[in-house]
């Protein structure tokens, strides 16, 4: 038996799970579509009843089940299968805060295309498929604010308490809004707040309707068209810039921050939602890892770090940034003051 002090022999093992890693993919998009996890949350413990509930054969629920045990999504007692605690949450279609909606985007054609010609983008540096996600009206989004707003309510609820502990929001621009779930819970929790939402028009249909059912519709405004060209107006004392400086490169980052800078009033604040990875690029591997899903599909953009951001922001005009210790989910919330 090797000490705890001798080197670990070499094995290919990583290599083979990361060229199969593909296998994984598929098996949790067949899990969600035959709805595996909410078949075994509600009782169905034995290849027989999962696969009466699924409508599938058990020979196919047998392999699958066991593959998803492998990775961690079920558990398996003998003959009985259980949901793994993250599947139970977020994979049972009865748990309000079920993900498996997420698939629709996530796994979009262009989305796994792109990914596919990574070689192609690690050689250009940038998506191998001319402007990736970034086309003007693309439907993609649409799927994207349907199906991550679940992801987004606690983030989106934590965000809005920590504003609110700068004082109270009245006149609110909500940039690339999608689902609307954070300019939503700022108006839930600023009653006198006036939300601004804009992107595009067929991605704010999905806001406008989520806004009309938690009860803020009727101070829920549109601003239709890509950000960078609408007039935002003016006299906001908070724009919430959420999850869309990655996309693009530095330079048109600062350019787009000088635009949010000008919507504001004197103190104003924008409130940054971003993938924020450490200064060493590596880590938390969530967020680090986000700049490769930039490369592929967008033309320049990264996962920035807080510095990066620091500097796009005063560089912009603004006075002072922090990050705010709270964290959302994956991502980290900065604030840039006017």
């Amino acid at each position: 038996m090797a000490s705890a002090g001798t080197p670990q022999q070499p094995t290919p093992e990583r290599f083979f799970g990361a060229i199969n890693a593909y296998q994984q993919t598929e098996a949790i998009k067949a899990a969600v579509e035959l709805e595996i996890f909410t078949a075994v949350g509600e009782g169905n413990a034995t290849v027989a009843t999962i696969a009466k509930r699924c409508k599938a054969s058990e020979r196919g629920v047998r392999t699958l089940c066991d593959f998803l045990t492998i990775h961690g999504f079920l558990t398996k007692d003998g003959t009985q299968y259980g949901l793994a605690p993250d599947s139970a949450v977020f994979l049972n279609k009865t748990s309000p805060a079920y993900l498996g909606g997420a698939i629709e985007f996530l796994l979009t054609p262009r989305v796994r295309e792109a990914h596919t010609r990574m070689t192609d983008a690690v050689r250009q540096g940038g998506s191998a498929l001319g402007d990736g996600n970034m086309v003007p009206d693309n439907p993609d989004w649409v799927k994207f604010a349907e199906a991550m707003m679940p992801l987004m309510v606690m983030p989106a609820q934590i965000m809005a308490g920590e504003l609110r502990k700068g004082g109270e929001a009245h006149k609110v621009l909500d940039i690339a809004a999608g689902h609307g779930i954070y300019g939503i819970f700022v108006a839930k929790q600023n009653p006198a707040a006036q939300i601004y939402a804009c992107d595009w028009k067929n991605v704010l249909a999905v806001a406008e309707k989520n806004a009309q059912k938690m009860g803020v519709g009727d101070r829920h405004h549109l601003i239709p068209g890509s950000a960078f060209d609408v007039d935002f107006g003016s006299g906001y004392d908070l724009a919430l810039i959420t999850n869309f400086l990655h996309h693009f490169n530095p330079a048109v980052c600062t350019t787009f921050m000088k635009k949010v800078h000008a919507a504001l009033v004197p103190g104003g604040r924008a409130a940054i939602a971003e993938f924020v990875p450490n200064p060493d690029r590596v880590s938390p591997p969530m967020p680090a890892a986000f700049s490769m899903m930039m490369l592929t599909t967008t033309p320049e953009g990264d996962a920035y770090t807080f510095a990066e951001i620091e500097k796009m922001s005063k560089d912009a005009g603004f006075s002072r940034v922090e990050m705010v210790e709270a964290p959302l989910g994956m991502d980290r919330m900065i604030v840039a003051y006017r």
